[in-house]
This record gives C-alpha cells, sequence and structure tokens, in this order.
C-alpha cells in the first residue's frame, strides 16, 4: 500500500510539473522561430526594418500554424 502511494504521489507531482513548464515556457519556440526568421531576412534583405521583419515573420509563422 506504502509504495503505491508513493508512486501516485510521483505522477501527481510530474504533472504538475509538466503544467507548470508548459505555462512559464510555451512561448519559447514561437521566440526562437521568430528571431531565426528575422536574421534570416537581415540577411536576405538589402534594406532591412527590423519593425517591419518582426511584424511579417510573425504574421507568416502564425498563419503556418494554423494550417
Amino acid at each position: 500500500m506504502n509504495n503505491n502511494l508513493k508512486m501516485v504521489l510521483v505522477i501527481i507531482f510530474g504533472v504538475i510539473a509538466l503544467y507548470l513548464f508548459q505555462i512559464n515556457y510555451s512561448d519559447h519556440n514561437l521566440n526562437k522561430t521568430i528571431s531565426a526568421c528575422i536574421m534570416a531576412k537581415k540577411q536576405t534583405s538589402k534594406s532591412f526594418d527590423p519593425k517591419e521583419a518582426k511584424k511579417f515573420c510573425e504574421e507568416e509563422i502564425k498563419k503556418s500554424l494554423e494550417d
């Protein structure tokens, strides 16, 4: 009985930890992707505007996530 209680507590703790990490780091990959897109725009564009590049990248990435 004691082993079952420990196992249940470990599983509950794991689920709570995963939930908290998901809340804190959910936008990490999106931000990294947007940064990479901005850097690619900077390297390929002759006239580079950071605000326009960020807006373009956010729109394109969000549009691709919806599909």
